[in-house]
């Protein structure tokens, strides 16, 4: 699934095997993305220029296409690498762990998506550090997810 704050975002679901990464995107949300996408929009092409066209760029700057979200469905298994040392110690896991996504609530307006560890801790996505790396394992278990329904229940929820 893709947190409420990620709605405003291009999304897309996840392949099975895909590799991704924990990604801070535009919204302050902490989502999860292509590696390809985050490197292309923070890599632009850098080129000897004029003072002139950098002048130029800096007050008119090149739009770049965003990074889209990669949505996960709840039940699918993952693989998050580089744990940090203190999620470690305070879960009581590894450095390397497989997890089930899950969603810890159903509240609107609030942070939801979640990875279930193999003792039943659970982790809100937005307390993962940005990089993690992530490996979609398994999307067998998953259930199905609509993403233009999602977005249409959702647009009927007022904002706060």
């Amino acid at each position: 699934m893709c947190d409420y704050s990620l709605m405003a975002v291009p999304n897309r679901l996840a392949q099975e095997g895909e590799e991704l990464v924990a990604y801070r995107f535009p919204t302050g949300s902490l989502g999860l993305a292509s590696p390809a996408d985050v490197k292309q929009a923070i890599c632009a092409p850098k080129a000897n220029k004029s003072i002139w066209t950098n002048l130029k760029e800096f007050f008119n700057p090149a739009r770049l296409a965003p990074v889209p979200a990669v949505c996960i469905p709840p039940g699918a298994r993952l693989r998050l690498r580089g744990i940090p040392a203190r999620l470690q110690n305070e879960f009581g896991v590894g450095p390397v762990e497989e997890v089930t996504f899950t969603q810890i609530t159903a509240a609107v307006n609030s942070y939801r998506d979640a990875v279930r560890f193999f003792n039943g801790r659970q982790l809100r996505l937005q307390e993962l550090r940005e990089g993690l790396a992530v490996k979609v394992l398994d999307l067998s278990m998953a259930e199905e997810l609509d993403l233009d329904v999602l977005r249409r229940e959702l647009a009927e929820f007022p904002h706060r």
